[in-house]
């Protein structure tokens, strides 16, 4: 029979040395030990220098891309004509204006309400019609002195827009008149032909115009009259080369 002897745990003291071997690496950081002795290095990134570095702030490029870049910089920071408050914001906005402080979005918007009142102003100076220089004021065919001046009310304004109104009402119900009938007399005209050509007038003809149409005239052109003008202009012609 085989004896199984009892063997006994190594002692700490009596390990063999190849038990102390680190078998698999460890990270130094895995406690937080050793992180102030490690060196951060940042990496570089190298730029060439060609002659003069550009200046921070000022543009670049050609003239096309820096007028892009102006444009999109005026519409990002395009200033609004009417900002939005609350009630108590206007409020203390309003005592704010009563001391003498005015904020900048403010300001911002009292000259673009300023720009927008003078442009609508009335001038007491007439205004020219047509080209400058080549009016009638300018002229002299007519006295800017005696040109009659009308000073118009808010109730003259709204007598006018309701009269304007009615004038555009009236063209445009003649003008559905005019396409009622002008509708009307096509079916009759269709409805009159014969029954073969009745239904190809009923298919719409997509056909685009020719490029080479004569002018539609209310008379019919007069035959060789193109001619005779040519002929008529060289006369005249050879007859100044003459002289």
């Amino acid at each position: 029979m085989l004896r199984l002897t009892k063997l006994k745990p190594p002692s700490p003291l009596s390990s063999s040395p190849h038990q102390l071997i680190q078998r698999c690496s460890v990270s130094r950081t895995a406690k937080g030990k050793g992180k102030a002795g490690q060196i951060l290095k940042r990496s570089k990134i190298t730029v060439k220098k060609t002659g003069s570095e550009p200046t921070p702030g000022a543009p670049t490029g050609s003239r096309e891309k820096q007028e892009r870049e102006r444009l999109y910089d005026q519409c990002l920071n395009a200033p609004t004509p009417l900002r939005f408050l609350k009630p108590k914001q206007r409020a203390r906005e309003a005592e704010r204006e009563k001391l003498g402080l005015i904020s900048k979005d403010r300001q911002i918007e009292l000259d673009m309400m300023k720009k927008k009142n003078a442009k609508f102003r009335v001038s007491e100076k007439p205004t020219i019609i047509g080209t400058p220089g080549l009016d009638y004021i300018t002229l002299g065919l007519v006295d800017a002195e005696k040109l009659p001046k009308y000073e118009l009310t808010k109730e003259d304004g709204m007598k006018l827009a309701k009269e304007y109104s009615r004038v555009l009402m009236r063209k445009h119900r003649a003008r559905q008149a005019a396409e009622t009938n002008l509708l009307r007399m096509k079916r009759e005209a269709i409805e009159a032909l014969p029954g073969g050509l009745k239904e190809a007038a009923l298919v719409p003809d997509l056909t685009p115009f020719p490029l080479n149409r004569f002018m539609a005239t209310l008379t019919p052109p007069i035959d060789g009259y193109i001619e005779k003008i040519k002929e008529a202009a060289d006369r005249i012609s050879g007859k100044e080369k003459i002289r």
